[in-house]
């Protein structure tokens, strides 16, 4: 049997790691970096270490809003999706994530892109 790309990611251990320099990526990227000026960082990363690790193939520990919910009435734009999807590709490679996981992650997170930009 296959791992499951959680497990391929490391677990919680590496999948935590990869959310907060997720969050981390964000924070520091200027295309979108001031939506996230007021936010709660130590809740920020738990909420995209739990959304992930349940995305991934991990427990399902996520309590949060989905992904359209979440995003209802910010209208971000295209361009901010793909700053966001950058700073996915700079953590993945920052934690040493190897292509076919790389490219999953980003397929997975492309797919959420109607969920998230212009609603």
């Amino acid at each position: 049997m296959t791992a499951s790309l959680y497990e391929r990611l490391g677990a919680t251990p590496g999948v935590t790691q990869l959310a907060a320099d997720l969050v981390d990526a964000h924070l520091k990227n200027p295309r979108i970096a001031t939506r996230f000026a007021n936010s709660d960082v130590p809740r920020m990363k738990n909420m995209a270490a739990t959304f992930f690790i349940g995305a991934t193939g991990g427990p399902q520990v996520y309590e949060g809003k989905d992904m359209l919910a979440t995003h209802r009435g910010m209208n971000i734009s295209a361009d901010e999706f793909m700053a966001m999807l950058d700073d996915a590709l700079d953590a993945m490679n920052t934690n040493h994530i190897g292509p076919g996981e790389q490219a999953e992650v980003l397929f997975a997170f492309y797919s959420m892109r109607s969920q998230v930009v212009g609603v």
